[in-house]
């Protein structure tokens, strides 16, 4: 058997096979209430239920966490209420389905906070661009978060596990990549606090696990699972130095220390084989440090995704794009069936069209 198609087991992981769907933004949820669509989230999610495991579209823990149009939070009753059909449906057909939680911090614009600022770790402006139901603005310079900011949005991570629990939810994915708030924190070009959040590694690191022992005291961390993108590089603003890839090794290190569901990381998104201290095989790199569950991404094949869990630099792998355009991406692995293309022009659109109407194998074509 294909490693990916291997059944998984850990203590905190049960898998029926190793292929991941990733968290991927799809910009669904139209509505006044920023919740799951009912004959569409419900229906996307369900039918990619025979991945190994599903991780949702970044789902933002609060207000204040959003920088994105038409994303589904989980901080109110009509957002829960909307995750429970979405949850129905995939467990129904016997999948498994984690809920990223999600604060973009400066990634975002005072459009969507009633003209207030964004929060993030430093006064620093990312020199991006934000899009919005106006079309594209450029970020602005965040509000440096106070004591009583990061004590809020804390316990905003805390209460959101409590809701992904009560959506039915089998764990929760704390969203701590990419150049978002974690990420803000963890990075030298983007915190220049002088406080305990701030300077050396260990304070830039301490935000992250308040939230993960908040989490903690909601759910277990056995339901937990957290991701990094350790050498992002010029994205958002995020500038690798020195202390980057130490900075990762200190938290995989640390992270030994939580009984976690899994780490995910991301390969580079780019070339960075030019790139002062950059890592260029992020799941090689950190797979000696960290000894639980390790999840990797970031372009992988059927071919690529067999090897890197067949060497054992990884035990399982998330799947993005190719989740978009095959629903029925494990049955394709297994009969090596052709892969439908996506259409990169829906991605972030609304309705049906590039998201639902993605036909899987005919019956007659099912091993």
């Amino acid at each position: 058997m294909k490693s990916i198609l291997k059944p998984y087991k850990s203590k905190n992981l049960q898998l029926e096979n190793r292929v991941v769907m990733a968290p991927m933004t799809r910009s669904r949820a139209d509505n006044t209430d920023n919740k799951p669509v009912e004959g569409l989230h419900d229906i996307y999610y369900e039918q990619r239920a025979s991945a190994g495991l599903i991780i949702t579209e970044g789902s933002q823990v609060s207000t204040e966490a959003v920088g994105y149009i038409n994303t589904a939070g989980i901080h109110s009753q009509a957002q829960i209420d909307g995750w429970k059909k979405v949850v129905k449906k995939v467990h129904k057909q016997g999948g498994k389905i984690f809920i990223q939680l999600w604060h973009v911090g400066r990634i975002s614009h005072p459009y969507f906070h009633d003209g207030e600022l964004p929060l993030a770790p430093s006064a620093l402006n990312p020199n991006s661009e934000v899009y919005t139901p106006e079309g594209r603005k450029k970020t602005v310079t965040p509000k440096e978060m106070t004591q009583e900011d990061i004590d809020r949005t804390v316990s905003d991570f805390r209460i959101a596990a409590k809701n992904a629990m009560e959506a039915g939810f089998d764990g929760i994915e704390i969203h701590s990549s990419n150049g978002y708030l974690f990420h803000q924190f963890f990075n030298g070009t983007s915190n220049h606090r002088g406080d305990k959040y701030g300077g050396s590694i260990e304070n830039r690191a301490r935000f992250f696990f308040e939230v993960l022992d908040a989490v903690n005291e909601e759910i277990s961390t056995s339901k937990v699972g957290v991701r990094f993108n350790p050498s992002l590089h010029g994205m958002f603003g995020m500038e690798m130095d020195k202390e980057t890839i130490p900075t990762f090794e200190y938290i995989m290190d640390k992270l030994n220390d939580y009984e976690l569901a899994y780490v995910h990381l991301s390969e580079p998104f780019t070339d960075v084989s030019d790139v002062p201290y950059a890592v260029t095989q992020i799941a090689k790199h950190f797979r000696p440090i960290y000894k639980g569950t390790l999840m990797i991404n970031t372009g992988f094949n059927q071919e690529a995704a067999n090897k890197v869990v067949s060497e054992g630099n990884a035990d399982l792998v998330a799947f993005g794009k190719l989740y978009v355009s095959n629903p029925d991406l494990v049955e394709r692995f297994e009969m090596d069936y052709e892969l439908a293309e996506w259409d990169s022009a829906t991605f972030y659109t609304t309705g049906k069209k590039g998201y639902t109407d993605y036909p899987k194998m005919k019956e007659s074509e099912r091993p």
